[in-house]
């Protein structure tokens, strides 16, 4: 067995090392900060999990994370995905192309007109044009779950160590050396970098061959705005989430979870603009700040389209999201070191998956996906 160095424990990193620690690895994973913190992009409990992709190749793996996703709970013992179903509709979203995706795949789901969906849930204007509904979708407890696999991660013998930000990585005659900002070392035979954000910062000082590191594709760090607004009507059930794309912006939405609480202990819904932020170098020149321009325009549009939310926020935040050209997520390393930024905003969903595919091509045991690589 391998001796292994995770770098980060969001999502990917926790995924990633409870693969690789259930099947009798040495892993140490060095967190920059604690696990799932508010600074890099797994915290807080609201994720989309949806199958909405015009891509199947997208889709498939969706169903194949929801099955990692009933292991992990079920070994957890958690409830780690909230079932609510997914709305999509604008005409950009093309409804009709995504449910012959849907059935390509064999995902369950419904093509309704907008006015069949209105009478279903009149707390949105559908506007015109058709309406997809898919009910295996849901949110995921983003932090909960990194949570739980480092849990089990833990009880297969992989250690955990926070408030440890990794300087350098450097190569030795029996694998690599991992300096850590407070001057501590560790060493291991390979190592995987999940960092998130603060990629950018790290990838050209990492000893990767020159030629993989001029193929990997550019990263662009957003500072995203998110939004919860309280609801008119104290909700039955959990509202669906939905993603509205048109011309003019993609917006979508989800049950806000423990994120912002109001005074009652309920939630409002979450509303973000997808990539509406500022573009930032990494993760450490992030703000916080909140985009004046964004407020008011997300604002705008939940009173133009959801008239089941009152338009006035109750409570705002600021997340990253680390975007490649093509969306595309890149798993692939070269010398030991494994690069991996399941990214651009629609990672989450898929973490325990993530993490087989990324101790897969740690290990040798399987390549990634061709799309994931850097170098064919």
């Amino acid at each position: 067995m391998s001796t292994y160095a995770v770098v980060g424990a969001g999502l990917a990193g926790a995924a990633t090392t409870w693969q690789l620690a259930r099947r009798g690895h040495e892993v140490t994973v060095l967190e920059r900060s604690t696990p799932a913190n508010a600074m890099g992009s797994s915290h807080g409990s609201a994720r989309i999990l949806r199958y909405g992709y015009a891509d199947p190749f997208y889709a498939r793996m969706v169903a194949d994370a929801r099955v990692e996703w009933d292991e992990l709970e079920s070994l957890s013992g958690e409830r780690l995905i909230t079932r609510t179903g997914s709305l999509d509709f604008g005409a950009v979203r093309d409804p009709a192309t995504l449910a012959s995706v849907f059935t390509e795949v064999g995902v369950e789901h419904e093509l309704l007109t907008a006015r069949a969906a209105s009478a279903r849930w009149p707390q949105f204007d559908f506007g015109t044009g058709d309406v997809l509904w898919h009910p295996a979708a849901g949110v995921v407890d983003a932090e909960a779950a990194v949570s739980a696999m480092l849990r089990l991660a833990r009880t297969h013998g992989a250690r955990v160590e926070t408030g440890r930000p990794v300087t350098s990585i450097e190569r030795t005659g029996t694998g690599h050396l991992i300096t850590c900002s407070d001057g501590r070392t560790e060493e291991a035979e390979k190592v995987i970098v999940t960092t998130g954000g603060w990629l950018p910062g790290l990838l050209a000082s990492l000893p990767l061959p020159a030629a993989f590191l001029q193929a990997f594709p550019p990263l662009q760090v957003m500072q995203e705005n998110a939004y919860h607004f309280p609801y008119r009507d104290a909700p039955r059930e959990p509202w669906p989430t939905f993603i509205h794309d048109t011309p003019e912006i993609l917006v979508y939405g989800l049950p806000g979870g423990r994120d912002a609480a109001l005074p009652d202990g309920r939630s409002g819904q979450k509303v973000a603009e997808f990539n509406g932020g500022r573009p930032i170098r990494d993760a450490a020149a992030q703000t916080g700040g909140i985009d004046p321009a964004n407020r008011e325009r997300i604002t705008a549009y939940v009173r133009r389209t959801l008239p089941g939310l009152v338009p006035e926020p109750y409570a705002e935040t600021t997340c990253l999201f680390t975007n490649t050209p093509t969306e595309d997520f890149v798993i692939d390393g070269a010398d030991g070191i494994t690069v991996a930024s399941p990214c651009s905003g629609h990672g989450a969903k898929f973490a325990p998956l993530l993490g087989r595919i990324i101790a897969d091509t740690a290990s040798g045991e399987r390549p990634p996906p061709p799309r994931f690589r850097v170098t064919t």
